[in-house]
């Protein structure tokens, strides 16, 4: 699980809680019009100017007294902080969504309605509509359990599976829980999953398919882990890792989480913003993983330094403090490959994202938290529609990604999808082109699979180049 980071100091969403705390106290204290209201709200229409640039709509959401911007914690905290936060909590306030287009008359209703706001048996939205506020949303969130805002999503994969990926599942699982209920790390089981994994599972295109689109499912750890071993492989392949480092890459991955089997479920797996000490607990997974590995004999020698440093940056920032030590370039590898499949898969939290906008976050996060060219390398491979995608195109056809195409990786080899059926009823290649030159077909979307879809219909009987 990636613990959020702070938002830079450009996009702190407490101006706008502060700007608008304070222009609710102006708006009672002074009449219509004063010049110190009108100061006031030109200053918070600037505020939230800015962070409309960044982001549409601005989510600012306060969760046991830290405060969220689009769901990255604030860094600030002082004592004004809290006691602003404390006033707007009282109210009931706790949630803050602000439109594109919001208008400066809106601000000041908002602001007048927070200081004559009294419990009534109407809801703040109609109230603010009475107010012509069309642009702006007020609510309580729920901070022992946020669940509602998101899907309920199943424990593990659903559907029909690879056998040797369904296998190579039910060893980890059985490897975890064994750990997690305090029995030592079995050493030949892990041995044989690595050898699965390696010879078995990266040859199944079915099974690549199933971990590389999105996963309707929340991975828990040893799901997750299994995920990454295979994501880890491909990024290993392709920066010519020979074969006795590629197993010690697989081993490393597959076990860089096992810290996690040490801490409480109910916090690994909470919905929400985990308080100070859930986070501590939480990133101390990192050093629980390299001591239980340490101890146990027969591990490759980077595996349990991979587990100390997935989530260092390659600036020498993150957990655990080591200081500015950079990671070693194994632990690297397992860190672009957790951060996109812990992405792509839902959460409690969160809803999976596409795999096209999880490159692009890659992206973003290269050259200050993950290394640059190994980034490059991991989405050139799977690229923006990797292989067991499903996809919408411009002719309103569903289609599964059965191929990619490295020289053009927005256009795929297809197979299209009957949508009553789930069946596969022919092939497209989306980089072909009309006589005018332009393409014939592009992917306008990407979209969760069905339960009724089965990947081995379209990507079996196949071998994984």
């Amino acid at each position: 699980m990636t613990t959020p980071t702070s938002a830079p100091p450009a996009l702190d969403p407490l101006v706008v809680l502060r700007g608008l705390a304070s222009l609710r106290k102006l708006t009672g204290s002074y009449p219509a019009g004063h010049p110190m209201i009108g100061q006031k709200l030109a200053e918070l229409e600037d505020s939230i100017a800015g962070l409309l640039q960044a982001s549409n709509p601005i989510r600012i959401d306060v969760i046991r007294g830290d405060v969220f911007l689009d769901g990255v914690v604030s860094a600030s905290e002082n004592q004004a902080n809290q006691q602003m936060l404390s006033q707007l909590s009282t109210l009931g306030i706790d949630s803050i969504h602000v439109l594109e287009g919001v208008q400066r008359d809106e601000l000041l209703a908002v602001a007048e309605f927070l200081w004559q706001y009294t419990e009534s048996g109407e809801s703040m939205t109609a109230q603010l509509a009475a107010r012509n506020v069309q642009h702006i949303s007020l609510g309580r969130l729920l901070p022992l359990d946020t669940r509602w805002r998101s899907p309920q999503w199943a424990d593990a994969p659903t559907g029909p599976l690879d056998p040797d990926y369904a296998e190579s599942l039910s060893m980890a699982q059985k490897t975890w829980e064994d750990t997690a209920s305090g029995k030592p790390l079995d050493v030949v089981t892990v041995r044989d999953l690595v050898q699965m994994l390696i010879y078995k599972v990266a040859r199944s295109n079915a099974a690549l398919g199933q971990i590389l689109a999105v996963k309707q499912y929340e991975n828990l750890t040893y799901c997750h882990s299994v995920n990454v071993a295979m994501l880890s492989l491909l990024i290993g392949k392709q920066v010519g890792l020979d074969e006795a480092t590629l197993a010690a890459l697989v081993e490393a991955a597959l076990l860089h989480d096992v810290g996690k089997t040490q801490i409480p479920l109910d916090i690994v797996r909470k919905p929400g913003a985990l308080d100070k000490a859930e986070r501590r607990m939480i990133e101390a997974h990192t050093t629980l993983g390299a001591e239980i590995l340490i101890q146990t004999e027969g591990l490759h020698p980077l595996t349990p330094t991979v587990a100390l440093e997935h989530h260092r940056s390659v600036k020498g920032a993150g957990y655990p403090d080591l200081g500015e030590a950079i990671p070693h370039p194994m632990s690297q590898i397992v860190s672009v490959a957790d951060i996109y499949e812990a992405i792509t898969g839902a959460r409690t939290y969160q809803a999976p994202t596409p795999p096209e906008r999880a490159c692009l976050i890659l992206a973003r996060m290269a050259g200050e938290k993950l290394n640059t060219g190994l980034v490059k390398t991991f989405v050139n491979t799977i690229t923006f529609f990797p292989v067991g995608s499903l996809v919408r195109t411009n002719r309103n056809e569903l289609a599964l990604v059965v191929q990619t195409n490295r020289r053009e990786p927005l256009h795929p080899l297809l197979t299209l999808v009957d949508e009553d059926t789930y069946k596969p009823i022919g092939q497209v290649d989306t980089s072909e082109r009309e006589s005018s030159g332009g393409y014939a077909r592009h992917i306008t979307q990407s979209l969760p699979a069905p339960d009724g879809l089965d990947l081995r219909e379209f990507l079996e009987p196949a071998t994984a180049a």
